[in-house]
């Protein structure tokens, strides 16, 4: 016989999915079908209760009061952690072209940030000085002049400008455009690894979980060439120790450097007017031809 409780969730799961099937827009329709109908199934494979779910809502009420509209996005960070930002990114990246790999935005991007000089140093304060140099290219190798890289990355204290109230407007960073080669130019000091945010609910989530909330040093880039897809990425440092157990998934094996001890006196150095030794890395990027 059939158990007349189960056959009442069942009810509930048809009854709730039914009253979107009138929905105008077809693919707005799908999703929430769907989504209601994993989000029952779920609740009654692992017999949520009402304690679990209240303290489930209390959770995501905090996590929306922590956000905030310049620089802090707690949904953004929990969906980071929970690999959902990356899986997302996997399947809007599933045509197979050969392009520079994407990776997760990130909760920290501000945008309208100055556009800096090739080879300008973005960085506002004293660190450990770096220059990263590369071309920007098209699917077909042909240098894209004139392309726009929008970068950011944290400070030597693990902290973003904006995050950091200390830390001067704009500090690390810029907006570069490639000159007429396609080649790019960006000084700024050695990235570091960094704790996302653990002082809101991600961070008491990830630590109920036993889970460590370190990325790995990384520059962000946010890549945009007329007629190209727009490449949203990061560049790994290739030695940082959290290289292979990154917080958010978001490290992919394409998307590793390695920075290279240089002198001040080295040709880099006269070129770029760096007057103290620094670390130097190469990366090349290729855009998708948009669609």
């Amino acid at each position: 016989m059939s158990n007349p409780e189960i056959a009442s969730e069942r009810e509930i799961t048809d009854r709730a999915v039914s009253s979107f099937a009138h929905t105008p827009d077809a693919r707005l329709r799908f999703v929430l079908q769907k989504l209601v109908a994993h989000l029952h199934r779920f609740a009654s494979e692992v017999e949520l209760s009402d304690a679990e779910w209240s303290k489930a809502i209390e959770f995501l009420t905090a996590t929306g009061q922590k956000c905030d509209d310049v620089v802090r996005q707690e949904f953004i960070l929990l969906s980071d952690v929970l690999g959902l930002s990356m899986l997302v990114d996997a399947i809007e990246h599933r045509n197979g072209v050969e392009a520079t790999e994407s990776t997760v935005f990130g909760p920290f991007y501000i945008a309208g940030m100055p556009y800096r000089e090739y080879g300008e140093n973005m960085a506002l304060v004293p660190g450990s000085a770096s220059l990263i140099t590369g071309h920007v290219r098209d699917a077909a190798g042909n240098p894209l002049p004139g392309a726009t890289l929008d970068v950011w990355q944290t400070a030597e204290n693990g902290q973003y400008s904006g995050q950091d109230i200390t830390q001067p407007h704009g500090n690390l960073r810029g907006r570069y455009r490639t000159d007429e080669l396609g080649r790019y130019a960006i000084r700024s000091v050695v990235p570091v690894s960094y704790p996302i945010p653990t002082d809101g609910p991600v961070g008491q989530l990830l630590q109920a979980a036993g889970r460590h909330p370190w990325r790995p040093a990384h520059l962000h880039f946010m890549l945009d060439a007329p007629g190209h897809r727009r490449l949203v990425t990061h560049v790994f440092n290739d030695d940082d120790p959290y290289i292979e157990s990154d917080a958010v998934f978001g490290v992919k094996d394409s998307l590793r450097a390695v920075y290279q001890p240089c002198r001040a006196g080295d040709p880099l150095a006269e070129q770029f007017d760096i007057g103290t030794d620094f670390r130097h890395a190469s990366f090349d990027f290729t855009l998708e031809t948009a669609a």
